[in-house]
């Protein structure tokens, strides 16, 4: 509840999504924590790539080989994502509502933090450490990544984690198509046509292993996004549909994946990301899944515990901003004191990994809480007025009351 009565009514977004009748809103908290994991993942991933010499190759105990596999972490965001966006329209005739209506909310969701984001990151790319080997950013990085052009258009980057929104800016062109075609030809034709060509292209071209620093390697991305947005009809299906065992089959499927890559090791791995991505994607899916359906129950209640979901509610703004932290950590003050190797990565990630939490945290109350709450500038701008002069109410001060007929409440909105 507001502190002000004037803003009780105001466009104001509640926080939990509008789901489809018989969706258990508690069990879906679950895919929070898992978003915030695989966040957190990302960031020690990125403690160890920049401070442990001849990366992919592991020079340090075997257990610690765990944490060299940051991409699938991404891959998982992306699965994730296009479960999320097609969890409401699994359970209303997998209708989009209006293509007007589904852009401005992904705009408004995502584009705000972002831009803050990229300032930061542009600004410790210039005065502090550059993002990366290609250089600083130039203008056309600020031009190429404030147009989300990233993945269509090479510039040197300013934050090395900025590569996957410009992918995910792209599938969220593509979702109302997808969804169109799940409604009309089914989950079956959906995947084949997704698929089939990402699958041709892998086999009929010389090298499609995506690579640090280049662009246009991401097509396979596809299927995985897609798989997302169709497992969403498996939490609001019929129950013996439902009440499959999930986690169980998620474990078979990835234990062929996970065993090759052990045989094979990190190098051979990360050569091979193209047919990985694509092999770990119907595992991940039905982990998501068996997640959303409740089980397994240990697994549900620990995503579900407050640190783990509050850690998923900032996980966006976590992913964006990590990176520069993580580099001027590693890169200017660690190397005062440690050579490259696992006594850096052990300062950085003490370090690194806290500052980067707490910074996350501290960003998404100011740049991305606000709008999730809020629908448009009318309303962030009235709510911030009426929270300023509540605080002036407090002081004594005169105030300027906001009219509540001055603002519309507005339906819940993802």
């Amino acid at each position: 509840m507001s502190p002000h009565p004037s803003v009780q009514t105001a466009d104001r977004i509640p926080t939990d999504a509008a789901l489809p009748q018989g969706v258990d809103r508690s069990r879906l908290a679950g895919l929070d924590g898992l978003r915030g994991l695989a966040a957190l993942y990302v960031v020690i991933f990125h403690c160890w790539l920049y401070t442990v010499p001849k990366f992919p190759a592991n020079p340090g105990p075997a257990w610690l080989g765990v944490l060299m596999y940051g991409r699938l972490a991404v891959v998982f965001f992306l699965m994730l994502s296009g479960f999320s966006l097609a969890i409401s329209a699994a359970g209303n005739g997998w209708q989009l509502g209006g293509l007007r209506r589904f852009a401005a909310r992904r705009a408004w969701r995502i584009l705000p933090p972002y831009w803050a984001a990229l300032v930061f990151s542009v600004a410790i790319a210039w005065v502090i450490v550059p993002a990366s080997h290609f250089g600083p950013p130039t203008s056309k990085s600020l031009v190429v990544f404030s147009l989300l052009l990233q993945d269509m258009v090479w510039a040197p980057t300013p934050n090395g984690a900025f590569w996957s929104i410009g992918i995910e800016a792209e599938l969220y062109l593509a979702f109302p198509l997808l969804l169109l075609i799940r409604r009309r030809l089914g989950a079956v034709a959906l995947l084949a046509g997704v698929c089939l060509p990402v699958i041709a292209l892998g086999l009929l071209s010389s090298n499609m292993n995506p690579e640090q620093g280049r662009i246009g390697l991401t097509p396979h991305l596809a299927p995985i996004f897609a798989a997302g947005l169709v497992s969403a009809g498996i939490v609001v299906a019929r129950d013996r549909v439902r009440d499959l065992p999930w986690h169980w089959l998620a474990a078979l499927a990835v234990a062929p994946v996970l065993l090759l890559m052990s045989a094979k090791g990190a190098v051979w791995t990360m050569d091979h990301y193209f047919w990985i991505d694509l092999a770990v994607g119907p595992a991940m899916a039905m982990l998501i899944v068996a997640v959303a359906t409740g089980r397994p129950a240990a697994l549900v209640w620990f995503l579900a515990t407050r640190p783990v979901r509050n850690l998923g509610a900032f996980s966006y703004s976590l992913y964006l901003i990590h990176l520069p932290i993580v580099m001027v950590i590693s890169r200017r003050v660690a190397r005062h004191f440690f050579e490259p190797g696992l006594s850096a990565f052990w300062f950085t990630l003490i370090l690194a990994v806290p500052i980067s939490v707490v910074a996350a945290w501290l960003f998404s109350m100011i740049f991305e809480a606000p709008f999730q709450r809020y629908r448009s500038w009318k309303a962030l701008a009235l709510a911030v007025q009426s929270q300023g002069a509540h605080w002036s109410s407090l002081r004594g001060l005169p105030t300027t009351e906001v009219p509540a007929s001055d603002v519309k409440a507005q339906p819940p909105v993802r």
